[in-house]
């Protein structure tokens, strides 16, 4: 078992926990517009999820010129987010029903990204060559940005936000916290793109600033709906 695997594990058993507990702390009432979707919800979300990730991540990877198949996690949540949205039009379900999943992807990418730092240069999510006190040698000598460690950190401070939202049951945390995480996760990611070695494609934008610009483009037209 690798060790990317075995903090896969960690980040998957951790976001169900705190997920669990956090349904019953705060968020039935969140739980219960997710429920109205059936099973066909379910199959919607992990279809999305599936197709995106593997998608966006294998195309990223042959464009910089490394031919092969890879995940990614801005493609799994644009994924998964364009298979609901579908799926909640076509059922007639308003609303959003991604609050019941924000505490749980944090903890995803929180615990996730340290197993992608861990990996090393295998996992192809290191940073370019740094002089910053904080680079880090992956193995060939090299000091890179640990941008694993940027997005980590970045996720980790959401999830304090959010736990801190859903305990004063701030109103428009509750009705938009979905989107606002959206919203947070997309801009952190596009500012840590620009630190790392990805093929450009428009400009100095690889394929996840791009991606990184539609979640953000949807996240603000919700808010704005809410």
């Amino acid at each position: 078992m690798t060790i990317h695997t075995q903090f896969d594990i960690a980040a998957a058993l951790a976001a169900g926990g705190l997920t669990t507990a956090c349904f019953f702390w705060r968020l039935k009432e969140t739980a219960a517009r997710v429920e109205q979707g059936g099973a066909g919800y379910a199959v919607a979300l992990v279809a999305g999820a599936a197709f995106g990730g593997f998608a966006a991540g294998t195309a990223n990877l042959w464009l910089s010129g490394n031919p092969g198949v890879a995940r990614s996690i801005v493609g799994a949540l644009a994924g998964a987010i364009a298979a609901i949205e579908l799926y909640k039009r076509f059922r007639g379900i308003s609303g959003s029903t991604g609050l019941i999943f924000v505490p749980g992807f944090c903890t995803t990418v929180t615990i996730g990204r340290l197993g992608c730092y861990f990996s090393g240069l295998d996992d192809h999510t290191h940073g370019t060559i740094a002089t910053v006190p904080w680079a880090h040698d992956f193995g060939d000598g090299i000091p890179r940005h640990p941008v694993q460690l940027y997005e980590s950190a970045a996720m980790a401070a959401f999830l304090v936000y959010a736990l801190v939202m859903l305990a004063r049951r701030d109103p428009f945390f509750m009705r938009n916290g979905f989107y606002v995480l959206v919203l947070w996760y997309a801009g952190q990611r596009f500012v840590w793109e620009f630190f790392k070695p990805y093929a450009a494609i428009v400009g100095p934008l690889n394929l996840f600033h791009l991606i990184c610009l539609g979640l953000i483009a949807y996240a603000l037209r919700m808010m704005r709906r809410t």
